[in-house]
């Protein structure tokens, strides 16, 4: 009888330490598929572009331009907007391109010359409450640029904004490049002007590695 209750506890036991081994198991292959799917989205520099659009003349007539290099360390994130948020992004401004060399040669001198800290413009975009903000620093001012964000099928991102220069302190300037572009900015009502707003945009492609 005694031998019987003995072997009893002994299956008893077997069948609980078996059923613990597996479940502990079953919970490490779930952690190991969670880890493997936690990084979906990264974003890196060469697959991101910037193109911005200024104003001359009563008509308002655009002028287009990019920056050709983007300098930001590679970011990634289970989200897109995990990827976004916090990128801390560097432009050089020696890289604007107009496809005009002597119109390249005014804005980089006479507007960016006419600023402090001209060989980069700095930013951060960050994702606050459901919404997209641009954190720029430009003639030594930062200020805030809200975004307009497009994300389609979760990988190709478009982030567009429009730049008022007097939140960079940044009027001076425009008038050192009007002064230069005088008669190239007047329309045909004679009026020579340069627009204070400046449309943004940046294109991108989220990798998934």
């Amino acid at each position: 009888m005694k031998s019987t209750k003995f072997l009893a506890v002994l299956v008893i036991l077997t069948l609980g330490l078996t059923s613990c081994k597996e479940e502990k198991k079953e919970v490490k292959t779930e952690s190991t598929e969670t880890i493997d799917n936690a990084v979906k989205y990264v974003i890196k520099p060469n697959a991101t572009s910037v193109k911005w659009t200024a104003y001359k003349t009563t008509e308002k007539v655009p002028v287009g331009g990019e920056f050709s290099t983007l300098n930001f360390d590679a970011k990634e994130g289970a989200t897109p907007q995990e990827a976004l948020n916090n990128l801390e992004f560097a432009i050089p401004i020696e890289n604007l391109f107009t496809k005009d060399e002597s119109r390249d040669l005014k804005i980089k001198t006479s507007f960016f010359g006419s600023m402090l800290n001209t060989e980069f413009i700095k930013g951060k975009i960050k994702y606050i409450d459901n919404a997209y903000v641009a954190s720029i620093t430009m003639n030594g001012v930062t200020a805030d640029l809200p975004l307009e964000v497009s994300i389609t099928d979760e990988r190709r991102v478009s982030l567009k904004g429009v730049m008022q220069l007097k939140d960079w302190n940044a009027l001076g300037a425009l008038e050192a490049l009007n002064k230069v572009c005088f008669d190239l900015h007047k329309g045909a009502d004679g009026v020579s002007k340069t627009w204070e707003e400046v449309a943004i945009e940046v294109n991108t492609y989220l990798r998934d590695k």
